[in-house]
């Protein structure tokens, strides 16, 4: 039998026992087998039935068939049955090659599977046949494996060779020996190829090209690569294949040299606090990159610790399979422990640890907040004051405790009144930071109608508890609130209050009383009132009784008057301490009396100076209101005949009329047309208006020419011609005024000037920095720049530098004297005349003398500055200058070097 961890195989006809084993996790131990079938079963009768593969589960003392397991298999030629023999399909099946399949096993519920490859190959060598009936054979190639002298044919199936990964060698480590039976005639060449050999990576695997031995060049790591697939070739010295190339399998055997990793070094999983045993918590995850088929890759967990140790040391449990943490114990109290720190260890070799390698990592598990505590008042009783008509203020603090996690919705309270307020004066508001109820006043209170309230309140969460958590005895407690007493404002009974009257009222008529009360009912105080607010000044109060008058008459047309209602704002006040007042409002409304006379608009139109059809449409205005205002009467007075005679009136409708030629023509200016008013008032009130209206020339568009509206404004033709008489005589004073001015500028421009144009400096281009070749290369006369001798009003100064720009003695000029008062005209005149004065004055700086700056005299040392040569050959010495220190340095390089410059 070979065996295998859960599953065992058995050669058919084999009557041996297969032996137990100690179960094992569910699988297949291999993921490839060979089972080399002996020829003997085949000789004499067909190959119909192979029972070559048994599966049998394992236990502590007996040997079962599998039940709830199915198998399959990926060639139709062979099938599994139940009991996991194989079975050809048909008949005729051939195994003169290897026959590879895949295996699937299944378990009854179908939510695992195994999968395993098969290899079936004959065993032993095979019949040779007569070779007259079946002519000459070919040489077998032969595989042979290290201390084993046993040969396979060409056509037997090469079992896999199995190499440890991770070997210390010594390298290269001989696997297999391959030979060919030709290699007595010919000389054979021996090479691999695949990966591994001659592909990436390359050189793992070598053959001896000559003896057929092949190695392995440097250990193994199955992690990186677990099964190599070669193919042998043999070829004689031509480089003729003279054997099939056969595969061989290598396949890497797994060592226990990983440790399970875990996919995270910290997991964060929570769970309600109260939770019963067995509540899923979270899920932690360790890979071994070992081979999980095998126990190097099976990983276990177990918990290594537990901080705190509170309300045991095992509150938490690990599926030492699927690395699941879920409660074992009852206890989780978030308000004693808020946070458990797990360490988990996973170890592969299935969780031995005396051998096995492990790992861990860090589980912290957070214990959620439920509403198990109710919220609990610290006191029964509390009290707060309050002054009447406050509003918004905060009158008591309510406090609570709540031992669930602060500023959630299991520790924010919710604070109710259930009784005591009835007519809805008080609110609690909770305070965010601190969960205090603040009592608060949302509508005023009257001292005269409640000294003091009595509440009862009380406190819950924004949710509900948790299930089987009772109610706090002290969520409820009483609120004491005392109202205080103040000095409130007198009111007005009435405000605003309305009245009515007929406007007119004669000033000192008494209109109403308008009285204000006390609120204070406890307290004994009187009232006085005044006017605030008068807009046209027509009222008066008494200041004691409150008795309105009238100062003026009341006008319903006035400004002051909206909608036919005027408005009086009084005040009352009391005498408390500090007095205290209040305003009332006084609406009187006006009704209409026909007062008012109607009037004519516009006052001013213009019509054309002959009758076309049109007209000037007038409309009646009225102050007054219905029915003392229209339909209004419009009629032309009877003494005013030329009016009748020369203008007609139509009437529009009851307030507009329409005013028109009644001739043909009438002359053009303006004339002033009266036509009376009258009201439908009762009594009716009449007005004569007054309507100026100018007749002009119209052309085709029936509209006022300029001409017709200048002769309609009132000038006649004379005017007219006089106006443009006047207008041409200022254009043409304006014309010659410009001629003169421009002729007085020619003239100054022509005027000669005092002194010679030559010797004029204005407006001259003066040249500077002209650099010339010194005074000796000069044609100059120094002599002008030397001291004059000749001048007798400047020999008797003393010697030194002298200036002759001096003030001539002579006679000043006479300047012309500016009047007192002098007329604006003879301005410029004097400005004149003052110029021409300083012109010819010449004692007026600046004066024509000659300038000696800085003259040295006569018979002075010292040369011409010409006369210096800065090439100087002589044989001067020039030492010394290295005595005058670092600034001079340069100096007396260049010129005290002696012989050596």
């Amino acid at each position: 039998c070979v065996f295998f961890c859960m599953f065992c195989v058995c050669v058919c006809g084999s009557k041996r026992e297969p032996v137990l084993k100690e179960p094992c996790r569910p699988g297949f131990s291999q993921s490839f087998y060979t089972v080399l079938v002996p020829r003997d079963l085949l000789q004499g009768r067909s190959f119909t039935c192979l029972t070559a593969y048994c599966f049998y589960l394992l236990s502590s003392s007996h040997i079962y068939f599998i039940d709830g397991v199915a198998f399959e298999s990926s060639n139709p030629s062979f099938r599994v049955a139940k009991d996991g023999s194989i079975y050809t399909s048909h008949d005729g099946v051939n195994l003169a090659k290897p026959v590879q399949f895949l295996v699937i096993a299944h378990n009854h519920p179908n939510t695992h599977s195994w999968e395993t490859t098969v290899q079936l190959a004959l065993d032993g060598p095979p019949r040779v046949p007569n070779e007259d009936a079946y002519g000459p054979q070919p040489v077998p190639f032969s595989i042979r494996f290290p201390g084993k002298h046993r040969r396979h044919k060409r056509d037997w199936v090469i079992p896999p060779i199995n190499v440890p990964e991770n070997s210390r060698g010594p390298f290269p480590q001989i696997l297999v020996s391959i030979r060919s039976d030709k290699d007595k005639s010919n000389q054979i060449r021996y090479s691999i190829t695949g990966v591994g050999a001659d592909q990436p990576p390359n050189e793992v695997f070598k053959i001896d090209p000559v003896t057929g031995k092949m190695f392995v060049t440097k250990p193994m790591d199955r992690e990186e690569r677990s099964f190599y697939h070669l193919r042998a070739h043999a070829v004689d010295m031509n480089g003729i294949q003279v054997e099939t190339p056969i595969d061989l399998y290598i396949y890497v055997i797994d060592m226990n040299d990983n440790r399970p990793e875990f996919q995270n070094q910290v997991y964060n999983g929570s769970v309600l606090e109260n939770a019963r045993p067995g509540t899923y918590v979270m899920t932690v995850t360790a890979n071994d990159a070992d081979d999980n088929a095998t126990s190097n890759g099976m990983v276990q967990y177990l918990i290594k610790s537990e901080l705190p140790h509170s309300p045991n040391s095992h509150l938490f449990t690990i599926n030492s399979l699927t690395g699941d943490i879920a409660t074992v114990a009852a206890g989780l109290d978030r308000e004693k422990v808020s946070q458990y720190t797990l360490i988990v260890q996973a170890t592969d070799m299935e969780g031995v640890q005396s051998y096995g390698l492990s790992n861990t990592a860090t589980a912290i598990i957070t214990v959620i907040d439920i509403n198990d505590n109710p919220p609990e008042l610290t006191d029964t009783t509390f009290s707060g004051e309050v002054q009447e008509n406050k509003v918004g203020v905060v009158v008591a603090n309510l406090t609570v405790l709540d031992r669930d996690q602060p500023h959630t919705p299991n520790w924010n309270a919710v604070y109710k009144i259930l009784s005591g307020d009835s007519f809805n004066h008080f609110t609690i508001r909770t305070n965010p930071e601190n969960n205090d109820g603040m009592v608060t006043v949302v509508k005023a209170v009257d001292y005269e109608q409640n000294r003091a309230f009595m509440l009862n309140v009380a406190v819950y969460n924004q949710v509900p508890l948790a299930n089987n958590i009772p109610s706090s005895m002290q969520h409820t407690a009483g609120v004491t609130i005392s109202v205080q007493d103040v000095n409130e404002p007198p009111y007005f009974l009435n405000s605003p209050k309305l009245i009515r009257f007929q406007e007119g009222v004669p000033a000192g008529t008494s209109i109403a009383t308008f009285p204000a009360k006390d609120p204070d009912i406890f307290m004994q105080q009187s009232i006085r009132y005044a006017k605030l607010a008068d807009p046209a000044n027509w009222l008066t109060i008494n200041a004691t009784s409150g008795q309105i008058t009238t100062t003026a008459i009341l006008d319903r047309e006035s400004v002051y008057v909206k909608n036919n209602i005027y408005e009086a704002t009084f005040l009352a006040t009391d005498n408390g301490y500090p007095p205290a007042s209040g305003t009332g409002t006084l609406q009187i409304y006006l009704t209409d009396v026909n007062d008012n006379p109607p009037t004519l608009l516009p006052r001013q139109a213009q019509i054309c100076e002959r009758s076309n059809g049109h007209g000037i449409n007038l409309t009646a205005s009225d102050a007054d209101t219905d029915p003392n205002v229209g339909p209004f009467i419009f009629e032309l007075p009877l003494y005013h005949t030329s009016a009748r005679r020369n203008w007609t009136i139509t009437r529009i409708n009851g307030d507009n009329v329409r005013l028109g030629l009644r001739i043909h023509y009438l002359e053009s200016g303006v004339y002033e047309v009266p036509i009376t008013v009258t009201d439908s008032g009762n009594p009716p009130l009449s007005n004569q208006s007054s309507i100026t209206v100018k007749v002009c020339p119209c052309d085709e568009n029936g509209d006022c020419t300029t001409l017709g509206a200048v002769a309609a404004a009132g000038l006649g033709t004379g005017a007219i011609i006089a106006i443009l008489i006047c207008i041409i005589i200022l254009l043409s004073m304006v014309l010659l005024f410009v001629v003169w001015m421009k002729r007085r500028e020619k003239e100054r421009q022509n005027k000669q000037l005092l002194i010679d144009p030559e010797d004029d400096v204005r407006d001259n281009i003066l040249k500077y920095d002209e650099e010339g070749g010194g005074e000796e290369d000069q044609d100059y006369d120094l002599s002008q720049l030397q001291q004059p001798e000749s001048l007798d009003h400047i020999i008797g100064k003393g010697p030194g530098v002298r200036r002759v720009d001096e003030r001539p003695v002579i006679p000043e000029s006479q300047y012309p004297i500016r009047p007192m008062v002098p007329h604006p005209g003879d301005i410029g005149d004097f400005i004149n005349e003052g110029l021409r004065a300083a012109d010819n004055d010449p004692t007026a700086p600046p004066y024509d003398s000659l300038l000696v700056f800085d003259y040295e005299g006569s018979g002075s040392t010292a040369g011409s500055v010409s006369s210096l040569n800065s090439s100087s050959t002589g044989d001067q010495s020039y030492d010394y200058l290295n005595d005058w220190g670092p600034r001079f340095k340069k100096l007396a390089d260049m010129y005290g070097g002696g012989d050596d410059d």
